[in-house]
């Protein structure tokens, strides 16, 4: 039997222990449901993470990917949704505690990176100007 919850799977087979797809042999590759992040956040995440967005308890950005960490954010959460679709046993429920629930969070809240927008305009926000530390401070580690 199998049971589709959003773009979820489960096929009921829980006897194999790991997912189908991840057993797949080398030459099969696996094959991502969403092309893009912006994908990902237009079909699956804003349709199925609905919230009230009203400036004062929660924000957002129409023009979400102007913000650098919101960008690094929504890519997280597809490549976590694309990994964990493939657990027909516990992978939506991780996907929302660990990821969209605590992403989520982080991106709607009024202080969070899209504190200087509203629901109709975009404000670049201010980026910090940290000083550069002295020299010898951090070394490369990469150099030798």
């Amino acid at each position: 039997m199998s049971v589709e919850i959003g773009l979820f799977a489960d096929t009921g087979d829980d006897s194999a222990g790991a997912p189908e797809a991840v057993t797949a042999g080398p030459a099969e590759a696996l094959q991502l449901v969403f092309g893009s992040a912006e994908e990902f956040l237009h079909e699956q995440l804003l349709p199925t993470y609905v919230r009230d967005v009203d400036d004062r308890s929660a924000k957002w950005c129409m023009e979400w990917y102007f913000h650098p960490e919101a960008v690094s954010r929504v890519e997280a959460l597809w490549r976590a949704w694309e990994h964990l679709r493939l657990d027909g046993a516990t992978g939506i429920s991780i996907w929302w505690r660990d990821h969209a629930d605590h992403h989520m969070r982080i991106l709607l809240d009024p202080q969070g990176p899209f504190y200087n927008c509203d629901r109709t305009a975009h404000r670049d926000p201010e980026h910090l100007e940290p000083k550069l530390a002295p020299d010898g401070w951090f070394p490369d580690v990469r150099v030798q």
